[in-house]
Parts: C-alpha cells; sequence; structure tokens
C-alpha cells in the first residue's frame, strides 16, 4: 500500500484503471417505471451472472483439454461483463441498494455491491452457487442456466430502459454460444462412454431440483422467468430427445434465491471471493 496514491481512485486495487462502465450512457429511469423495482431486477440478474462466472472460473486449468479451459474460462468473462453493467445499472437507479462504506471510499458502486454485501442479501438462483463437481457437472449446469438466461435475455432486448435493453442485446450473443457449448457436451457425454454417460444422468439427476428456480415467477420490473417456461422446456426436451437421456422425475428445492434462500455453498463462494476486499476496504496501490 502506497500513501502517494491516497487521492487517486483510479489506483483502488480492485479497479483499477476502470473507468465507469455506463460513462456518458443517460441511466435517467424511464417514465413509469419504479427505480426500486428496476434497480431490484438488475440485481437479479446482476447476481446470476456474477455467481456463476465465479463458479466457471474455478474451472481455470482444470478442463478436459486447453480448448475447452479457454473458453470455459471466456464464459466467465461474459458473465462477468454483464454482472458489472447490470450491478452498475442497479446502483445508478437506485443508489440505496448499495452498501455503505467508509466516507471517501474510492470503491465503485458495481464493487461495493460484488463485495460488500453478505450472503442473505445476494438475489442469484441457488443453481449458479452450489459446488463444482465434474466436468459432466459444468456441461449440465451451464445448460441448465444458459437456456433460461437466453430466454429472458431474448425479450429483454425491447425493455423500456436503455440500459437494461443494450445489455441485453449483447448478451444474447454470449449466451446463445454458452447454450450452445453446453449442449453440444451434453449430447458428446449422453453418446460417448459408458462412463461418460453415467456422469452425465449422475449430474443431472443432481442439480434438476435446482432448475425450476430458473423458470420460476419473480413479480416486478422486466421479464418475469415463468413466461419462459414453455419455451425453457421445449428446448430442454429437444436435448434430451436428441441425447437419448430421459427427463429427471425429482421435485424442485422449496424457495428461491431472489426470495434470499440460499445453500451453505454461496457463503463459501462469498467468503473465498471477498476476501481481499473486505481486508482493504479503502485499499490503494
Amino acid at each position: 500500500m502506497n500513501d502517494e496514491y491516497a487521492g487517486d481512485s483510479s489506483q483502488w486495487a480492485f479497479g483499477t484503471g476502470f473507468e465507469d462502465p455506463l460513462a456518458g450512457v443517460d441511466t435517467t429511469v424511464p417514465p413509469g417505471v419504479d427505480p426500486a423495482e428496476l434497480a431490484a431486477y438488475c440485481l437479479m440478474l446482476g447476481d446470476d451472472a456474477l455467481i456463476m462466472s465465479q463458479r466457471l472460473s474455478e474451472w481455470c486449468s482444470r478442463a478436459p483439454d486447453l480448448e475447452e479451459d479457454i473458453a470455459l474460462a471466456n464464459m466467465a468473462l461474459d458473465l462477468l461483463g454483464q454482472a458489472r453493467l447490470l450491478l452498475t445499472r442497479a446502483a445508478a437507479a437506485d443508489p440505496g441498494v448499495v452498501p455503505v462504506l467508509p466516507e471517501g471510499s474510492p470503491v465503485p458502486a458495481e464493487d461495493a455491491l460484488a463485495f460488500f454485501r453478505d450472503a442473505e442479501q445476494f438475489r442469484n438462483v441457488r443453481l449458479a452457487e452450489v459446488e463444482n463437481g465434474d466436468f459432466a457437472h459444468v456441461v449440465v449446469r451451464l445448460l441448465l442456466f444458459s437456456v433460461a438466461r437466453l430466454a429472458v435475455l431474448e425479450r429483454l432486448r425491447t425493455s423500456p430502459d436503455q440500459v437494461l435493453a443494450a445489455v441485453a442485446a449483447k448478451g444474447v450473443k454470449e449466451v446463445a454460444y454458452h447454450r450452445d457449448w453446453a449442449g453440444r457436451w451434453f449430447l458428446t457425454l449422453a453418446q460417448g462412454t459408458e462412463e461418460s454417460r453415467r456422469r452425465l444422468e449422475a449430474a443431472l439427476d443432481a442439480l434438476w431440483p435446482y432448475q425450476a428456480e430458473l423458470v420460476a415467477p419473480r413479480p416486478g420490473f422486466g421479464v418475469d422467468p415463468a413466461t419462459v417456461r414453455d419455451e425453457v422446456d421445449a428446448v430442454l426436451d429437444q436435448v434430451f430427445a436428441v441425447s437419448g437421456v430421459e427427463r429427471p422425475d425429482r421435485a424442485p428445492l422449496p424457495g428461491t434465491g431472489g426470495e434470499g434462500a440460499h445453500t451453505g455453498a454461496l457463503a463459501a463462494l462469498l467468503a473465498e471471493m471477498q476476501v481481499v476486499a473486505r481486508a482493504h476496504p479503502s485499499g490503494r496501490w
């Protein structure tokens, strides 16, 4: 740490040289839109992306081969970029959602939301937070997550909030690739060896109870995920049919992450993700 940078917020440890991602963009809340509801919706989408990005990034250097290692890292970066824009939008719409930090802190709003909220304040789906398993696990998780997220983002391109519409338009291209990557690997594992199919079916069985939350009703601003349930089911059924895999018959977990229901895995994930920021809440380098 160096006192010579005490007045230079661009040298803060967790965002060196980064500008406001919405600098120059009109962030005025559209007429008729409740700022608090817009912020809550952006937090929900942003938290989903942030936590899923963190889990995908844990695969760096651990994938079966270099090409898939790079693919997983790039998908994590896609979601991290979406998270940054969405958390920034949430803070611009309703500054009250940003955690209170020491006076004069150089921490940008999106970083404050990422690093200085506790687990019960996050609104991500639980599918994103559960601990990583094997390669089949990441394939199944990404397939379930991306099919639902893509359907929502496609509809958000016509959002009355121009910022959210722009984020969705960019996100559609990214998440379409995530879905296709996961779909191709799902088919490969299903039709590969006896062991690859066993692992795929085990991952699907373990993660399926979290799937219903992806299309659970979330009233308020934006696209209600419940409205894309039929489309999501149709896509998944097509993947299952082509792969020769049966749809699991498992009951969904009660509650949702949007209501603050989380697994113990989220607190452990955040402890690791947030440790440096919390150790130096006003750190400058």
